[in-house]
């Protein structure tokens, strides 16, 4: 089967601005090589605008999102490092080789009568610098971002932590104050004896005073627990 080609896009750019600008330069292998290199630049320009609204993005939101927002941040921010190391990764090296490139047309260009080559690869090369500078201010601010981002979810775990420790301790504070009272009842059973039980009268001074000892140990338990701070 018959494989067929993609149009080139760089190639394809490169001659219409050939066609514009045939009135005015005369063209040379060199400077087609040049408008080849520049249009393969400018096409990392859109790529870098996304990822600077992104990395603006993500560093406006880390820090204002509510809980139930923060579910896909930590993968937003993966994705963002990633484009911008690979971005990095390919950019890294060029301002090298167009400066080796110019290095290399010197002798050239000094005695060509065309157009300064070597100063279109110099504005390329500046060019490919600011790009290299932006990606590496991407990178930091997705770092910082991070950093931010997995200090807000400790903080926010701590607080969960607090408040659930805040919970226990009031519900160990109510325990100890009415497990003396579970004590006191749970040890008379219908076969245990009761204070008071074969005195032959219907004296209730047993009864009550039982129930104000309960209430006096439940008040002293409860100021103790709150002289500690646990309610």
């Amino acid at each position: 089967m018959r494989a067929v080609s993609a149009p080139l896009y760089h190639v394809s750019s490169a001659l219409k601005r050939l066609k514009q600008l045939k009135d005015f330069i005369s063209f040379s292998p060199d400077w087609i090589n040049y408008a080849l290199i520049d249009d393969i630049t400018d096409s990392f320009g859109p790529i870098l605008r996304h990822i600077e609204l992104e990395v603006d993005a993500i560093d406006e939101l880390v820090l204002i999102l509510k809980e139930s927002e923060q579910t896909d941040m930590l993968r937003r921010i993966g994705h963002a490092r990633k484009k911008v190391t690979s971005l990095m990764r390919i950019l890294n090296t060029k301002p090298d080789v167009i400066k080796a490139l110019s290095l290399r047309w010197d002798d050239r260009l000094k005695a060509s009568k065309g157009p300064d080559i070597k100063l279109y690869l110099g504005d390329i090369q500046d060019h490919l610098i600011t790009m290299v500078q932006n990606s590496l201010h991407y990178e930091n601010v997705l770092a910082r971002a991070h950093s931010n981002y997995l200090a807000q979810i400790s903080i926010e775990l701590t607080q969960v932590s607090n408040r659930t420790n805040n919970a226990v301790a009031k519900l160990t504070a109510m325990a100890s104050i009415l497990l003396p009272m579970n004590v006191i009842t749970g040890l008379w059973g219908m076969n245990v004896y009761v204070p008071g039980q074969n005195t032959g009268t219907e004296d209730l001074r047993w009864f009550f005073g039982i129930i104000g000892a309960m209430i006096t140990m439940a008040l002293l338990t409860f100021l103790l627990v709150r002289r500690n701070g646990l309610l």
